[in-house]
């Protein structure tokens, strides 16, 4: 069996702690957008349902401060553009350089890969459900207070 790769993009809102994650093929600027169109758009649904009219969610809206590592993907300039133009509610502040202890992602993405690691997999279809069973439909326990040490440094993720 040939080794297969797909990467999963995702992020932890902090207020509640929901994750959010997407299975993409390639890592690239246009899928980090595409991830970014659907959160956007899932988060104007959310405020509509609170009553709000979501035709003027970019006017009155929350604005949604957004932490990113420092992939490249990430930090394109043409994406960062449009994203700037298209959704415009969205504040996007970086990491710091080799800092993933500062990323309640990473602190998900830990645990996850501790629960599915020294597994075999039939399929690539099957890791991917369980990760998505795990990390989409809150099969994860995640220890929001454990450390995470990388590099020497350490931090409470609270």
């Amino acid at each position: 069996m040939g080794c297969t790769r797909f990467s999963v993009m995702g992020g932890v809102r902090f207020s509640d702690k929901k994750r959010i994650v997407d299975f993409i093929s390639k890592g690239t600027g246009e899928s980090f957008m595409s991830v970014l169109e659907g959160f956007y758009q899932e988060l104007k649904n959310e405020w509509a349902e609170t009553g709000n009219d979501i035709d003027n969610f970019e006017q009155n809206g929350p604005k949604i401060i957004i932490i990113l590592d420092n992939a490249s993907i990430h930090k394109r300039q043409d994406i960062l553009e449009i994203i700037k133009k298209k959704m415009p509610n969205l504040i996007l502040e970086f990491l710091p350089e080799y800092s993933p202890d500062y990323n309640l992602a990473e602190l998900v993405w830990h645990s996850a890969k501790e629960f599915i690691s020294n597994r075999l997999f039939k399929s690539i279809e099957e890791l991917e459900a369980l990760v998505n069973k795990l990390l989409n439909e809150g099969d994860l326990i995640v220890n929001w207070g454990r450390s995470i040490k990388n590099k020497g440094n350490a931090i409470n993720a609270i």
